[in-house]
């Protein structure tokens, strides 16, 4: 039995004939780059995240990036973020012209440890970057405490956790602003690149809405230096088809997961990722933790099952990053995690044979070590 780590053409079957009409519209109207099919999903999202704005931009790192100059972050200033995070966080800062400080994660929930974040703030700290890792929101009640007693701005980094929730709010709509991408292997994915920022700050709309089209207000005057980082229409259109199944899909990767989690409880030398007890996860990435997953990833593969790590390299380790001068030990709890992530197949299409013959295969693999 073949087992792929994602199917975006089960999906894209399932939602065909929408989609093929969708794009069709966009065709024949020939609005490609933002207009009225972009305007009309960042409406709907606005309302999914439960917040009063949603601005379409080209990525999740644009849409971190754009916040960051909106809400005035630049050189000389200091961003706390995790390690334990795709690179596109850091990078925003980077671009941003502030430096990212670190802060470990806990390791039930692999997001930021908020009883580690005020010994990170110094007279240099603008903003909190709090990451909502693998579909699991962070403990976000004392990272805004903590924030508002010392004046921080939090931006939510929800590339991976769209729909979300802790507390019953939807991510995104907790911090001064979420950000997300919309990658095409995400919980909702375009057909190519994009992403959004939402919040419910107008002043914070207006200015990331010109930033994203040169720093213009109307057409060929330019108030500001800008970027163009508008959402395509064609993303737009297929983005608000997608929106109205994905509840539906977050619950049945919440399912797949419910089923995982059950089969791999009975098996030694495996840590399943857990639900914490704030919030609900969307399961975007299922990553397990083992201590050989080099030698069980290619056993599985030779089974016809495909794994990934998210991700083997902590942010603060990577070359780039080497100008930091931070050490292999400086973020314990962050590079163990990073040594034993293996990212199983999850998907909302996963079927209950696929997941109990990945189940055990892994059961046999570690049986046999």
């Amino acid at each position: 039995m073949k087992v792929p780590f994602l199917d975006l053409k089960a999906q894209y079957d399932s939602i065909k004939d929408e989609i093929n009409a969708a794009i069709q519209k966009v065709i024949d109207s020939c609005a490609f780059a933002g207009g009225p099919f972009t305007a009309e999903f960042e409406k709907a999202f606005a309302e999914f995240c439960g917040t009063r704005y949603s601005i379409g931009v080209g990525s999740g790192t644009e849409a971190l990036w754009l916040s960051l100059l909106a809400l005035g972050i630049g050189r000389g200033d200091e961003v706390i973020t995790v390690p334990n995070t795709f690179i596109a966080t850091a990078e925003a800062i980077s671009f941003s012209g502030a430096t990212p400080v670190f802060v470990d994660i806990d390791e039930k929930t692999y997001t930021m440890n908020p009883e580690l974040l005020e010994e990170a703030i110094t007279s240099k700290t603008k903003a909190i970057i709090p990451v909502h890792l693998f579909g699991q929101m962070a403990d976000m009640d004392p990272i805004m405490d903590i924030a508002k007693e010392h004046g921080l701005l939090v931006i939510e980094d929800a590339c991976q956790a769209h729909g979300a929730e802790y507390k019953g709010k939807r991510a995104g709509s907790i911090g001064d602003a979420g950000c997300f991408s919309f990658y095409p292997g995400k919980n909702l994915g375009a057909y190519g690149e994009a992403g959004a920022v939402v919040t419910n700050n107008s002043d914070l709309q207006n200015k990331i809405g010109m930033l994203r089209d040169h720093g213009q207000g109307k057409k060929y005057y330019h108030d500001v230096i800008g970027w163009n980082a508008r959402m395509d229409g064609i993303q737009g259109a297929v983005l608000s088809v997608k929106l109205k199944h994905l509840t539906e899909w977050n619950e049945a990767r919440r399912k797949n997961a419910e089923l995982y989690n059950q089969l791999l409880s009975e098996i030694n030398g495996i840590i399943a990722p857990q639900e914490a007890d704030y919030g609900k996860h969307i399961y975007h990435i299922y990553s397990i933790r083992v201590k050989n997953r080099k030698a069980l990833m290619s056993s599985l593969k030779e089974k016809d099952i495909y794994t990934g790590i998210h991700y083997p390299v902590p942010v603060h380790l990577q070359k780039a990053y080497k100008h930091l001068g931070l050490s292999n030990g400086t973020f314990p709890v962050s590079v163990k995690c990073a040594d034993e992530f293996v990212s199983l197949p999850m998907f909302a299409e996963l079927t209950e044979d696929q997941i109990r013959y990945v189940s055990s295969e892994l059961a046999a693999d570690l049986k046999n070590e």
